[in-house]
C-alpha cells in the first residue's frame, strides 16, 4: 500500500473513532432516557483526536493541527477528572450499615 493510501486510512480511522463517540453518547442517553456523556465518549474522543492529529501533522495543516491539539487537552482533562473522582470515591469509607456483603 502506498504512503498516500495509508494516510487516507489513518484519516478515516480517526474520523470513525470521532463518529463513534457520538454514537456511544446517543445510545447511552437513549438507554437512560436522559442526556449523559459516558466515559467511553472521552476515550473515543482521545483516540479520534490523536489519530486525526497525526493525519493533520502529515498533511501539514496548521488549522487542523491546532484544533485537534486543543481538543486532546480537553479530552485528557475530562478523563483525569473522572479518574480522580473514582479514586476519591474508592478512598471514602462507607457509613456504618452501608457495607456490601
Amino acid at each position: 500500500m502506498e504512503s498516500k493510501s495509508i494516510w487516507l486510512v489513518v484519516g478515516f480511522v480517526g474520523q470513525a473513532f470521532f463518529t463513534m463517540r457520538f454514537v456511544v453518547q446517543w445510545l447511552h442517553s437513549e438507554r437512560l432516557r436522559r442526556s449523559v456523556v459516558p466515559e467511553a465518549f472521552w476515550y473515543f474522543s482521545l483516540m479520534g483526536g490523536s489519530t486525526l492529529l497525526a493525519y493533520a501533522i502529515h498533511r501539514r495543516d496548521p488549522v487542523f493541527i491546532v484544533g485537534q491539539a486543543a481538543g486532546l487537552f480537553i479530552y485528557l482533562r475530562n478523563l483525569h477528572l473522572i479518574l480522580r473522582e473514582r479514586k476519591q470515591a474508592m478512598a471514602t469509607p462507607l457509613p456504618p450499615g452501608d457495607e456490601s456483603p
